[in-house]
């Protein structure tokens, strides 16, 4: 049966039109996975699946994810990281050929931003929400340790620890988001040498974002974004369940925001 997979220009640059092919064909893709973002379980027979190449210096390890959650890419990683992804999976170590595509649902240690968009209602009035959360920790440049800094990293660039979610949080001013044409492209933060703003999330191919989140980002002219970390908030299917998580994790001391003003239209 075909699966509901998307192949992206890049991914199948790589992999070839044969093997990419073959994956919409579902003659090697998988049935049921493990997401690589949200690592919760998946099925390319009923939902729309992302293909995922993480690729080293002479390996290249393909997985999969809800296309919610990411979209299809390639994504650089070092080669100990596939190693070690792949050893995660088997148990052993492992000595893989050069260019083998190894059809595994192995997520490298090197952590991807999930980004999910969706509507919050705040003191009586919806407000377009972006929602952030890590596959993995994040550590500060040069930390060696094993702690997760991801919100202080956050809390030093401006974003507000939220206890709960009673009213809009406080404008971040240099920061923004950019929507072009209808679509989610990116979150820009102020350069540090005081040029252009930079990208400090950005979607490797437009994210769709539905009529109703754009219509409140018009109206407002700004989009709020919450980040926690992993683990926090999960793959939420309705905006009500979203909304649960936030709350969790803004109850636990686990969630900052700020509003971010919309660039574009």
């Amino acid at each position: 049966m075909p699966r509901m997979l998307d192949v992206s220009d890049e991914v199948r640059a790589e992999i070839g039109d044969e093997e990419a092919d073959r994956l919409l064909a579902g003659e090697t893709a998988p049935g049921s996975y493990d997401c690589t973002s949200c690592r919760t379980p998946g099925d390319s027979e009923q939902e729309r699946t992302s293909t995922v190449l993480f690729i080293g210096d002479e390996t290249a390890v393909l997985a999969f994810a809800h296309a919610g959650c990411l979209p299809s890419q390639v994504v650089q990683v070092t080669e100990e990281q596939l190693r070690g992804a792949v050893k995660s999976i088997t148990g052993d170590t492992v000595d893989l050929e050069p260019d083998r595509v190894v059809p595994e649902q192995a997520v490298p240690e090197q952590a991807v931003l999930g980004v999910t968009s969706g509507l919050v209602l705040i003191g009586g009035e919806l407000h377009p929400a972006l929602v952030v959360e890590p596959t993995g920790p994040i550590a500060r440049p040069g930390a060696t340790g094993t702690g997760d800094d991801f919100l202080p990293l956050l809390i030093e660039q401006g974003f507000m620890p939220l206890a709960e979610l009673s009213a809009v949080p406080p404008v971040l001013h240099g920061w923004s988001v950019l929507l072009a044409v209808g679509q989610l492209h990116a979150v820009l933060q102020p350069d540090s040498n005081g040029g252009q703003p930079v990208a400090w999330w950005q979607a490797h191919q437009p994210l769709q974002v539905t009529e109703g989140w754009r219509a409140a980002a018009n109206k407002h002219q700004q989009v709020l974004l919450f980040a926690a970390p992993v683990g926090s908030i999960g793959r939420q299917p309705r905006e009500d369940l979203l909304r649960d998580a936030l709350d969790k994790a803004a109850a636990n001391g686990k969630l900052v925001g700020s509003a971010l003003p919309l660039a574009g239209t």
